[in-house]
């Protein structure tokens, strides 16, 4: 850290690192945007040029002018690059999904592990203090049987995400599925199976989870409904009753707490974390065995 302020490098300079990370990082009053990474010099200088960084296409350069890496590119870019940025000894705020598959996830961990290097998922439901409350009310009674979530939006039918391939390959199980099943694996317990997927087109997904004590969840996701605002319903319910959460909110302001946690662990010398690397291979592997099923017929 220089002084009180991290230097945090950004990999990435599509629209989410435009719209949240860029302006967080630069915005934060304990990190400053150090440097912008992009394979497109045009597209690196952009980002940085708004908010006083250096544009570099140079990775390992770009490693050598930062103390932290935040990584707002695809899942198969980010794997590879963030395993790299952890052997060399930077702390890493990791967009989901974590990676493209389950084995690039475990090398990243352990790549994590053996640096002591911070990392924290930008789950960003996790940070707001709403889902903080709920979360809280959940564990205060032990005996739900059973919750849901439904999340539907538009966001795959708008042109603004057009050339986010990944997104529409992988579709709202990619996109949104972390946030999903991470909620309600922490309201509900630990997921240990994936008792039914299905998929139906355009982007329609179902899934039954298992959780640890046998309670059963369920989650139904699209983003290619157009609805506005979108969906994103929570419920937990059982004989105390059923208690539901709306997660809406802005991406922006969740984004600031989980700098705020990021700062404290490096400050602290602190690798562990709820959210941290292993949450997002927790995740991965809870994909994997959707996609699987589904393929599985």
């Amino acid at each position: 850290m220089s002084g009180e302020t991290l230097r945090v490098g950004l990999v990435g300079a599509g629209p989410w690192a435009r719209k949240v990370h860029a302006p967080g990082i630069a915005g934060h009053p304990r990190t400053g945007l150090a440097a912008v990474w992009a394979r497109r010099a045009d597209a690196a200088a952009a980002v940085a040029a708004a908010h006083g960084a250096t544009p570099t296409t140079d990775f390992d350069q770009f490693l050598g002018q930062v103390d932290a890496v935040a990584f707002a590119v695809p899942p198969a870019v980010q794997a590879p690059l963030a395993v790299r940025a952890a052997r060399a000894g930077k702390h890493l705020v990791l967009e989901k999904p974590v990676a493209a598959t389950v084995a690039d996830a475990e090398l990243l961990v352990d790549a994590v592990a053996r640096a002591g290097v911070v990392s924290l998922m930008v789950l960003t439901f996790r940070y707001a203090t709403a889902t903080r409350t709920w979360l809280d009310a959940v564990h205060a009674v032990d005996d739900w049987v059973g919750g849901e979530a439904r999340w539907f939006s538009g966001t795959l039918t708008d042109a603004k995400y057009e050339q986010s391939l990944w997104r529409h390959d992988g579709g709202a199980l990619a996109d949104i599925g972390p946030h999903v099943f991470d909620l309600l694996d922490a309201a509900l317990g630990t997921v240990t199976s994936v008792e039914h997927a299905r998929f139906t087109k355009p982007g329609l997904w179902h899934v039954m989870l298992g959780h640890d004590g046998g309670r059963l969840s369920t989650a139904t996701m699209s983003m290619h409904t157009p609805v506005q605002p979108a969906v994103t319903d929570f419920a937990v319910h059982g004989p105390a009753g059923f208690l539901p959460f709306n997660a809406s909110g802005e991406a922006p302001e969740r984004y600031t707490t989980l700098l705020d946690d990021f700062v404290d662990l490096v400050a602290s010398n602190t690798a562990e974390h709820p959210l941290d690397v292993r949450r997002g291979l927790h995740v991965q592997r809870l994909l994997g065995r959707v996609t699987d099923q589904v393929a599985g017929g």
